[in-house]
């Protein structure tokens, strides 16, 4: 009898971020520009990587990958959120909540990925020049980029595996603004106990494995940047590994505090607040921080406008 009064939730209410309409059409006008901004400047990132033939090198290689995360990223968030921030109204399907929460984690966990490929990348080319161009020749990026998106893509269908064998029978109001899983499992109607430990597991080895190539890949990179006889290669080396640990604290910082930290460590608020960032913010600052002080990419844009006047 029990099981025939649990009736299915087709649905589910985001909270969202504020209730209050003024404050919403502030965030929608705010956000829009931000996801605004975060396209073109990942856009940009790609085209300058694809049209000039200088940025043809491992590291612009899978930077334009990890801008590619980032567009899939946000565009797979944001619009949802500035629908409800348009209409007031926080109503999401189901299946279209499901679909969101897998494309969050696998393009998180692709990330991550990428980013300890990318430390490993500028290890090979401070630490062993001589072997760089073998152990980074194209065949060899395109396996490490594939195998990045393969298992963010494979890492997000275990976590949405673990979540949906529960059943959803209500409430279902998400106390948060998108579809995010720690939240959502909290609506299962099921002991989710065991579920949680996996999931925790799982959080574990996808952020801790390629943070530890990139401590230690880094670590390796000081010692030898140290032992360097020239003033000009230390801070060449320095200044290309610069903007990648920027974005890797940024990225590690955010997400670790909300998946590797006690359930009840934290409150909603906080943690809408931590997800603001590492889902709007930090995809924004990405292209900035790997762009801002690049001469590269400085060159890259001055030919492309070079080439646009001629024409």
């Amino acid at each position: 009898m029990e099981a025939e009064n649990l009736t299915a939730v087709t649905d589910f209410i985001l909270v969202g971020l504020t209730d209050h309409r003024k404050t919403q059409i502030l965030l929608f006008v705010v956000i829009l520009a931000v996801y605004s901004l975060t396209l073109f400047g990942n856009l940009l990132i790609i085209v300058l990587v694809r049209t000039d033939s200088r940025l043809h090198t491992p590291m612009y290689f899978f930077l334009m990958h990890l801008s590619g995360v980032e567009i899939c990223y946000v565009t797979s968030t944001e619009p949802q959120m500035l629908a409800h921030l348009l209409s007031g109204i926080g109503a999401i399907s189901f299946t279209h909540c499901a679909i969101q929460m897998y494309m969050v984690l696998s393009l998180g966990s692709a990330e991550c990925f990428l980013l300890g490929v990318m430390a490993y990348d500028r290890y090979l080319a401070i630490c062993r020049p001589l072997r760089y161009a073998v152990a980074m020749d194209r065949w060899h990026q395109l396996q490490l980029a594939s195998a990045c998106w393969s298992g963010g893509f494979l890492s997000g269908m275990i976590y949405m595996g673990c979540t949906f064998r529960h059943p959803f029978c209500g409430p279902n109001q998400v106390n948060h603004f998108i579809c995010e899983m720690p939240v959502v499992l909290k609506l299962a109607c099921a002991d989710t106990h065991t579920t949680e430990a996996v999931v925790s597991v799982q959080a574990g080895l996808i952020l801790l494995g390629p943070f530890s190539v990139i401590l230690t890949s880094y670590g390796l990179i000081l010692f030898s940047v140290v032992k360097m006889r020239s003033a000009t290669g230390r801070h060449k080396a320095f200044s290309t590994c610069a903007s990648h640990l920027i974005v890797v604290t940024l990225f590690y910082g955010t997400v670790i505090s909300m998946y590797m930290r006690p359930a009840s460590g934290t409150t909603p608020d906080h943690d809408r607040q931590i997800a603001v960032f590492y889902i709007v913010v930090t995809p924004l600052l990405n292209p900035i921080i790997y762009t801002l002080r690049n001469k590269d990419v400085h060159g890259a844009v001055a030919r492309v406008l070079q080439r646009q006047a001629f024409e």
